[in-house]
């Protein structure tokens, strides 16, 4: 059903207070039946799944055999009529089933997923015996949903997920068993708030030592501190949200500070700056000062700045006891920017000790919530063990109060354009990168020539020289493969005296070369025109 506060979803009207929701009301001269479906059969056309945006995957709706459970019967027949509350319908309806068990309700809490991973065990309750099949109402009801791959070029099929909206399981976790029913209770017209709780049915007399209740509460706080802790995952903030990202954890998974070209005394201080700080909590309360820290990273685009907050990321994620990492994408949240300020050190302050990351401070940071980033970071509030990094190609469009302010932000790194020794050093990182690529010489002495034509880029647009010329060379491969097979003892040959200009990598970087630096010269009219 359409959200009718949304533009497209027929006439709109602003509410006053005194509105009320419209309801969906059904007429009641005529009895709704569900048909006797077979187990698996497919309904199209139904809409995404909450969460998921139109088009990104397929919902099919699996009944499984037909009921004689009589809460599945009042969850079917509640659900096909004015919903006022689902969950009450149902506490009701189990608390008449099941007369000898312990009802303990939990929200939000995906006991599924905590079983597939391998901390319990479950079984589908789903199939009733054929002698007892109630065809009025199913005894389950599942979505399956098409997630299309991430990315096209893993050539993967994509993959199916289920999606219970009412089930009825078996559950088994350390020597406690449980029956549990999940519920999608959504109430209403409106696709928010999502309502899916877990009804965990414990039973009266047990062997057990613990009550009933608190083995269903036992089970809740273990599979409640397993999601809210990171597997192999980051801590993500875009768009309104916290998500776990893999795929953020996987990118710094590749970074490491041997790729890192910095001043060796520059590169050791940011180390031994984070480094210090986890391990120095008593050294803090010793001294009576709250064991918080933040750093500015500043400097030209291309610099190092990214990479040397994932190479930390890595690092720190390393150590025998982890910091987890919590990266802000953006400010972005449906009550606005103060809000995701907000919940964004909540959750630091909940996961500390830990990194939280800003890139680009200075986009994030605009003057509508500048003084409530300011509060957060140091108000009144506890942030004991946060480590808070922000990074920017403009300091000077920071706020002093940020930028010049000790407490909040107490060092600066400085990221200029490399020297000739760094970018020695970073042609000998291609060098080895290249080193297996035979056809392609590439000997020590390239590495100071082309160091000597990057003078004033950044590493950024010195890597740029490299993929660019390396792109050229590959169209030309029929050139460089009939060059190669004239002259097999290139490399021998070229590592004594022999002229650069017979090196095919050279001559195509010193076109690229000359191309970026003639953009870089160029003044901005003539660039945009």
């Amino acid at each position: 059903m359409p959200d009718s506060r949304l533009p497209g979803a027929g006439a709109w009207r602003p509410r006053t207070h005194a509105a009320r929701p419209p309801i969906l009301r059904l007429r009641n001269n005529f009895n709704f039946k569900f048909p006797a479906i077979p187990s698996e059969t497919l309904i199209h056309n139904t809409p995404s799944p909450p969460g998921q945006p139109p088009g990104s995957s397929t919902i099919m709706a699996s009944f499984h055999s037909h009921s004689t459970d009589p809460t599945a019967k009042q969850f079917f027949h509640h659900s096909t009529a004015k919903r006022v509350n689902t969950d009450a319908v149902i506490a009701k309806s189990l608390k008449a089933q099941y007369p000898n068990h312990q009802l303990t309700i939990a929200s939000n809490i995906d006991l599924l997923a905590y079983a597939a991973a391998g901390h319990a065990t479950v079984r589908s309750l789903d199939i009733d015996s054929d002698h007892d099949h109630d065809h009025d109402h199913p005894s389950s009801l599942v979505w399956k949903a098409y997630i299309p791959p991430s990315r096209r070029l893993d050539n993967s099929p994509g993959t199916l997920i289920s999606q219970v909206q009412f089930g009825k399981f078996q559950y088994t976790w350390q020597s406690h068993s449980f029956l549990i029913y999940i519920v999608d209770g959504r109430d209403g017209t409106q696709p928010w708030p999502q309502i899916r709780n877990s009804y965990i049915l414990s039973p009266h007399h047990t062997s057990d030592s613990n009550s009933p209740s608190q083995a269903a509460e036992a089970l809740i706080i273990a599979a409640g501190a397993w999601f809210n802790s990171l597997h192999d995952e980051i801590w993500l903030w875009d768009n309104g949200g916290w998500r776990k990202s893999r795929e953020l954890y996987q990118s710094i998974t590749k970074a490491s500070w041997d790729a890192v070209i910095l001043d060796e005394g520059m590169k050791k201080a940011i180390i031994d700056d984070h480094l210090s700080f986890f391990d120095s909590r008593e050294t803090y309360d010793r001294l009576g000062v709250p064991w918080k820290r933040g750093i500015i990273y500043h400097g030209p685009p291309g610099n190092g700045k990214t990479i040397s907050i994932k190479a930390m990321m890595h690092t720190l994620y390393a150590r025998k006891d982890p910091v987890p990492a919590l990266y802000v994408r953006n400010f972005s949240s449906y009550a606005g920017p103060e809000y995701a300020i907000s919940q964004i050190f909540l959750k630091a302050r909940q996961v500390a000790p830990c990194y939280l990351i800003f890139e680009d401070l200075d986009s994030l940071v605009t003057d509508y919530v500048r003084s409530y980033f300011l509060n957060e970071i140091d108000g009144l509030k506890n942030n004991d063990g946060i480590f808070i990094v922000g990074s920017t190609n403009h300091l000077d469009r920071l706020d002093p109060g940020i930028a010049k302010r000790p407490s909040r932000f107490d060092r600066k790194y400085y990221f200029p354009d490399p020297n000739l020794e760094q970018r020695v050093a970073y042609c000998h990182f291609w060098q080895r990168k290249l080193a297996d690529n035979k056809d392609l010489p590439f000997p020590d002495k390239l590495c100071k020539a082309i160091a000597e034509i990057t003078d004033g880029f950044s590493f950024a647009y010195i890597q740029e020289a490299f993929v660019a010329a390396l792109l050229a060379i590959a169209r030309d491969a029929k050139g460089l493969n009939s060059r190669s097979h004239d002259e097999q003892d290139w490399v021998e040959v070229l590592d004594e005296d022999d002229d650069l200009d017979e090196l095919i990598l050279w001559r195509e970087i010193k076109k690229q070369v000359a191309i970026l630096r003639e953009g870089m010269e160029k003044k901005p009219e003539a660039v945009s025109s």
